[in-house]
């Protein structure tokens, strides 16, 4: 009988420096393997085999990008707030802007963090709010 381990191992290309997952991908293009009637998926089972248990409140993150890589030394385990910015989605590229879309500064003084915990431009937030007064 094979092990969890070798299962993955018969299904993983690693003929390049990206071990690459050949069996099937969730929708978002991650490796998926069923162990014990679930989906589970295989970065996370690829780390866990090779470095040890995932500290409980991290995800794996692909510092290479490609969703479908089980190389031990392309994963790790960071908050999911990391793994968002280390992306290339709109947080991430929201995140490395340094002025609003009027040119003023995201810094101490100018910035908003809102409840939800995106942020806004003070100056713009004031200018806003002094047209809607006046507009009254």
């Amino acid at each position: 009988m094979t092990t969890l381990l070798e299962r993955i191992m018969q299904r993983t290309d690693r003929s390049g420096e990206c071990w690459l997952w050949t069996g099937p991908l969730d929708r978002h293009g991650y490796a998926e393997i069923k162990v014990g009637g679930r989906h589970r998926l295989a970065h996370r089972l690829s780390y866990e085999s090779f470095v040890g248990p995932i500290p409980p409140g991290l995800v794996i993150d692909h510092k290479c990008r490609v969703r479908h890589c089980l190389n031990p030394a392309h994963l790790e385990p960071v908050t999911n707030r990391e793994n968002i910015l280390r992306g290339v989605g709109p947080a991430a590229k929201n995140a490395v802007k340094t002025h609003c879309p009027q040119g003023h500064p995201y810094d101490d003084a100018n910035t908003i963090i809102r409840p939800q915990g995106n942020r806004r431009c003070r100056a713009c937030h004031n200018a806003s709010t002094n047209r809607k007064v006046r507009n009254r």
